[in-house]
């Protein structure tokens, strides 16, 4: 059905709608809700419950407002039989005339506790129709979140006519799926958290089943490649020049790439291990395969420093063997990037190194045969689809290597459904110790602060990882590497070596601090998650995290990953409140039992589009290792039965034009 067709829908609001993505009746029915809030628990004024809260009670006296360096603040009390609440309101002067003293109201905010003091930040006054689970839409330029809902509202009038059921009544009740217009209902305006869950399973469970049907007929992983002929012995001379005994499963992995580059099929694989099992060494490996074969191989990596620790190691595993290695990143200076762009076109360069400068316009390869990407979720799906289409020639594309230390929820997914095949590399070379983890309360800071001066005594060094760079009012609950910096400098750990570095920095400034940090000139380096990956650093023991509960278990798992690198014992401390959704972490250092835990946290991303992770575009998927089971054995069972064989030619159909609408071409066969 058109968009047209709703009432209060013009010409205007329909263009506006078109430049979110939502183009049809069903379209803007699937654009679920961002999140919900919860309006059904009413808290005291004391409670001491951080995050979003909602309250109930009298303001005691009139607002106040205030400016400092710029900033408008504006102060309130609410009280109920409790006790007090302060209330604050950022950069809303406005309402200072709006706060009604005296009169019951209802609030619904983030209460932060800093410091012992209770603050309710920015709150909402709800009206008396805003009640139990309520849905919050994303703010479009035309739409804000409360007309959106409206339309929605309106829309939904007409859910059985443009969304009709898919899926038979016997596969509903063996999997557990309500009917489509109930799913459809609820996700938007849920009755009850049941409901809502009820609706999150068969909106899901579609939309995986749908992408196994659009995967299984679209030939999406048979794409045509040059099979790579090496000699047998290649990669038993590889692993014989090394100064250190490969482990069993280096050895394994190696072999499985070995298989994959022989066929003309294109291989699509995943490394995946965590910090130090040595996935480089393989990758390197598979670089010398395609060598010897006759084909070049490129290798980008998300950090310049990350690129030249790749290039430096490349040089000492590789050249000897007389593989020619060449380093491209976006510092190269123009004359040495013009010849090694000649080079690469001569074939006179076999493996290139490099940053985003890899898929840069001007980059031609001879033959490229293998195309590999380090931590590959800090890269756009759309970048390295860029980067293997460098070697495309005569209707062929280069095989692909892909490792991560944790693979994101996204790419999880990806590896359950069938879209890559996966090399787990599951142990570390001899001498390694897993790193120990501990969730740390704050009233811990001072001891843990005395451990690093005892561990800095014996020449080992720390990181700290902050979330923000810079002090903020909105979010004073959170610590600021800058404000971190400082404060340790004068105080806990006065008299050390302190750096401090972050993503905005200028390049060669960050460089800068970060090579002298693994050179040892500083005992403690003070960031962001700038040094998620690129910093290879032996001797740093210490890892701390500010703020924990703020960032994914995968992405912790990776900031984990920067200690442990030697052979000395490693530690890493969460400083946090919450401790619940990080105690796997301290039970664990299995990078893929931390992703699985991860994708039933926050969602796979969008699993053929171009987002990384969390919030997956209008449709959103909550799906746990089960549901993709689930759905995996329901499109087995699918091919198998000729009762279903209707059924199924439906699905297909539908998932063709479902995905053609995303911009994914099928062909057919």
């Amino acid at each position: 059905m058109e968009l047209s067709s709703l009432k209060g829908i013009g010409p205007a609001r329909e263009e506006a709608l078109r430049a979110m993505g939502i183009n049809s009746l069903r379209d803007l029915l699937y654009t679920m809700p961002v999140r919900y809030e919860d309006y059904s628990t009413v808290f005291p004024c004391n409670t001491k419950a951080e995050g979003p809260v909602l309250v109930s009670g009298q303001f005691s006296g009139a607002a106040k407002l205030s400016v400092y360096h710029g900033l408008r603040k504006v102060t309130a009390t609410l009280e109920d039989e409790s006790g007090k609440l302060l209330v604050c309101w950022y950069n809303m002067p406005w309402i200072a005339n709006a706060v009604p003293a005296g009169r019951q109201v209802r609030l619904f905010g983030r209460l932060t506790i800093k410091n012992g003091r209770r603050t309710l930040q920015n709150p909402r006054m709800l009206t008396e129709e805003e009640t139990g689970l309520f849905p919050v839409y994303r703010n479009g330029k035309a739409f804000p979140s409360k007309s959106f809902r409206k339309l929605i509202r309106t829309a939904l009038e007409s859910v059985d006519d443009c969304c009709p059921e898919t899926l038979p009544s016997e596969f509903r009740l063996r999997y557990q799926l309500c009917e489509l217009n109930f799913a459809i209902r609820q996700a938007h305006f849920p009755q009850n958290i049941e409901s809502l869950k009820a609706a999150r399973r068969r909106l899901s469970f579609e939309k995986i089943l749908l992408y196994l049907l659009f995967v299984s007929i679209s030939g999406s992983r048979k794409q045509p490649a040059r099979g790579i002929r090496f000699p047998e012995d290649t990669a038993g001379r590889f692993w014989s020049s090394l100064p250190f005994e490969p482990t069993g499963a280096q050895r394994k992995v190696l072999d499985q790439i070995a298989s994959d580059l022989k066929k003309e099929t294109a291989m699509s694989r995943l490394v995946q291990g965590d910090v130090g099992c040595g996935k480089t060494a393989v990758a390197f490996g598979a670089v010398c395969l395609a060598a010897r074969g006759g084909f070049q191989a490129s290798m980008m990596a998300p950090t310049e420093v990350l690129a030249s620790q790749h290039y430096q190691n490349a040089k000492e595993m590789l050249e000897p063997l007389g593989i020619r290695c060449r380093l491209l990143t976006g510092s190269t200076k123009a004359k040495e990037r013009k010849q090694i762009l000649q080079e690469l076109k001569d074939q006179q360069c076999d493996l290139l190194i490099g940053t985003h400068a890899l898929i840069s316009q001007d980059v031609e390869y001879s033959r490229l045969g293998l195309v590999i990407t380090d931590e590959q979720h800090r890269f756009g799906v759309n970048q390295r689809s860029t980067l293997q289409k460098k070697g495309e020639s005569q209707g062929c594309v280069p095989h692909v290597l892909v490792m991560s230390a944790t693979p994101i929820p996204r790419t999880m997914a990806l590896i359950l459904y069938g879209d890559l095949d996966l090399s787990v590399i599951d142990e570390l070379p001899g001498g390694r110790m897993p790193v120990k983890t501990r969730i740390v309360p704050e009233h811990k800071r001072e001891d843990l602060y005395g451990f690093i001066r005892q561990e800095a005594a014996k020449g080992k060094q720390a990181y700290i990882v902050c979330p923000l760079v810079e002090d903020s009012d909105n979010m004073e609950e959170l610590q600021s590497a800058k404000s971190v910096f400082e404060t340790l400098q004068k105080n806990e750990l006065k008299g050390l070596r302190i750096a401090l570095t972050w993503g905005n920095q200028k390049a060669d400034e960050k460089d800068k601090v970060l090579r002298e940090f693994c050179g040892g000139r500083y005992d403690v380096l003070v960031s962001t998650t700038v040094i998620e990956v690129g910093v290879n650093n032996p001797n740093a023991t210490i890892m701390v995290i500010e703020n924990a509960e703020r960032y994914g278990l995968s992405q912790l798992h990776q900031l984990r990953g920067r200690v442990g690198r030697g052979s000395a014992e490693s530690w890493c401390f969460l400083f946090s409140d919450h401790p619940d959704k990080l105690k796997i972490l301290c039970s664990t250092n299995d990078g893929f039992l931390i992703s699985q835990t991860d994708l039933e946290q926050r969602g796979p991303g969008d699993l053929i589009g171009t987002r990384q992770a969390g919030e997956p575009g209008n449709e959103y998927l909550y799906a746990d290792a089960r549901m993709l089971d689930e759905a995996a054995r329901c499109v087995q069972e699918l091919h198998r039965s000729e009762s279903l064989s209707g059924t199924l030619e439906k699905l297909e159909s539908y998932a063709v034009s479902y995905f053609a609408e995303q911009g994914r071409q099928v062909a057919l066969n």
